[in-house]
């Protein structure tokens, strides 16, 4: 993924010496162009054990997108809770079995989980497996499981596929 990135900075900066154009646009349309060629090329990355490199970059961004929705929608919810006139909370701790392989998606799941307001990552078991998780509101212990596994584990899956 890294040399196509370079691969990439390369043609877009060939593309601004051939056109004599040396501005942020002129890189801007190269690394378009750049993007392009590589694109027609994926098939030939693929055999070096990777693939067009945007569809990783695409993926890391769509999961961006899902924890900065779901930061809002458990923000939303906690405001609501706390601003009801009758505190009706349900507070736990419950035991989530992760099936990421390695140490840092274990630390990354971990981070977007703490980081969204209302839930936070308590221990992690010392082979990386499972994730003891404190919700402010646990009404249904398998929805919550659901919804961490479909939003979170599932895009970093995909991303760091």
């Amino acid at each position: 993924m890294a040399y196509q990135l370079l691969i990439n900075f390369f043609l877009a900066f060939i593309w601004m010496f051939l056109t004599g154009s040396f501005t942020t646009s002129g890189f801007f349309v190269g690394y378009l162009l750049g993007l392009l060629i590589l694109f027609m090329m994926r098939r030939f990355f693929k055999s070096s054990g990777g693939g067009f490199y945007f569809t990783r970059v695409w993926r890391l961004f769509k999961l961006l997108l899902i924890f900065i929705r779901e930061l809002f929608l458990a923000n939303f919810e906690v405001l609501r809770l706390v601003l009801s006139p009758k505190l009706k909370i349900q507070p736990g701790i419950f035991r989530y079995e992760t099936s990421l392989d390695k140490g840092w998606k274990v630390s990354l799941l971990s981070m977007l989980i703490t980081l969204t307001p209302g839930t936070l990552v308590v221990q992690v078991s010392k082979d990386n497996s499972v994730l003891y998780i404190h919700a402010l509101n646990m009404p249904d212990k398998e929805a919550l499981q659901k919804d961490i596994y479909d939003n979170f584990e599932s895009s970093i899956k995909e991303a760091t596929e």
